[in-house]
């Protein structure tokens, strides 16, 4: 079976792993604290706060700017559900502007049109490994003196006209888990150029203590362990070479797929590197078979798929009941029904992207 994706663990994580159980100080310390400092550095940015995961980045960085009640924060529909979800948890209002179709990341104009006086904060998602236009978004920003976030949960060492994502906003977050372009088994990492949103956050993550016994903000316990932190050292030092690997990968599916009618393979924005955490291809209806025969079918040929996302959050159940439209944000719609995820991670083989490529070619004549 290729799988949609796979974790890549050496000697150099095994090692790392094994060098903090030995030192005894397995909870929140130095790793974690080299940890903040390389992965900031790898970005070009000033601060790094470790946590336990995504969805807690997200959280905690969305409080350090003090969204809240009767705030709306526009953000994307066409995502994992934690990017919504984490407004929600301030007690404030996601606002779901529609997708560009191409790039399937917001798209600027939707954003302008829901902006109104309660708007606080835009929360941008770089999905699939591809950078939004951020340029357009930090003039929205700056225009409407919003925050702007940024989701990099997908877009480990991704770039905007030469500039890693998780720069350009005023705070982001990332994901480590384990299916990401680099993990820590689960972890998370908050990201800012500004020192008193970063205290900020770091006091949230700790039981909003200051020192030792003096707390003086409420806060979580979502520290990040000297174990996961070892891990994702080892792993930072490989993410150039493994986003490397699934750009050739995604640069050989392409020149295969874009031959197959009925398929059309990812766009890539020129001002943009694109680190694949997902290819992402749209199954027409031209095609012989709709999406699910067609995950069946390799599934068959022991090939791995999967769909990212089959339905948009505004869609899903919860947000039903809080009175979303169904049908608003057309192009998110029209997405979750024709995209398909293919391996491209860095296990993926070029005689494994061969057989990819020759299966979909017998698909297309059944």
């Amino acid at each position: 079976m290729i799988p949609i994706a796979k974790p890549l663990i050496g000697d150099e994580e095994i090692n790392a792993v094994i060098e903090v159980l030995k030192s005894g100080m397995l909870a929140s310390g130095k790793e974690v604290k080299e940890f903040e400092k390389e992965f900031a550095q790898y970005l070009g940015a000033k601060h790094g706060v470790a946590v336990v995961n995504g969805t807690a980045a997200l959280d905690v960085a969305l409080k350090a700017l003090r969204i809240g009640p009767g705030d709306e924060v526009i953000t994307t529909p066409f995502t994992f559900i934690a990017s919504a979800n984490s407004i929600l948890f301030q007690g404030a209002k996601p606002v779901f502007a529609d997708i560009d179709p191409k790039t399937y990341n917001l798209d600027p104009n939707e954003v302008l049109e829901k902006i109104t006086d309660k708007t606080k904060a835009i929360v941008v998602v770089h999905l699939y490994g591809q950078p939004a236009d951020m340029k357009a978004f930090k003039e929205i920003a700056e225009d409407h003196k919003l925050y702007l976030i940024e989701d990099c949960a997908q877009a480990h060492g991704a770039e905007f006209e030469g500039q890693k994502v998780g720069t350009f906003g005023d705070i982001a977050a990332f994901s480590f888990y384990p299916t990401k372009n680099m993990t820590t088994g689960e972890g998370g990492m908050v990201v800012t150029n500004d020192g008193e949103l970063a205290k900020k956050v770091d006091l949230i993550r700790n039981h909003g203590q200051a020192e030792k016994y003096l707390h003086v903000e409420l806060g979580y316990n979502l520290r990040m362990t000297n174990i996961a932190a070892a891990i994702g050292r080892a792993q930072l030092k490989k993410l150039d070479e493994w986003n490397k690997k699934r750009i050739e990968n995604a640069r050989l599916l392409t020149e295969g797929i874009s031959k197959i009618d009925g398929l059309t393979p990812p766009h890539v924005d020129p001002r943009a590197k694109h680190v694949f955490h997902q290819y992402v291809i749209r199954v027409e209806e031209e095609f012989p078979l709709n999406r699910d025969e067609l995950m069946a079918k390799l599934r068959e040929k022991g090939i791995g798929s999967a769909v990212h996302y089959p339905s948009p959050v505004h869609q899903q159940p919860f947000y039903q009941k809080l009175g979303y439209p169904k049908d608003i944000c057309p192009n998110a719609i029209e997405a979750s029904k024709k995209v398909l995820s293919l391996p491209v991670h860095p296990a993926v083989s070029e005689e494994d992207i061969d057989y990819i490529i020759n299966t979909l070619r017998e698909l297309e004549a059944p």
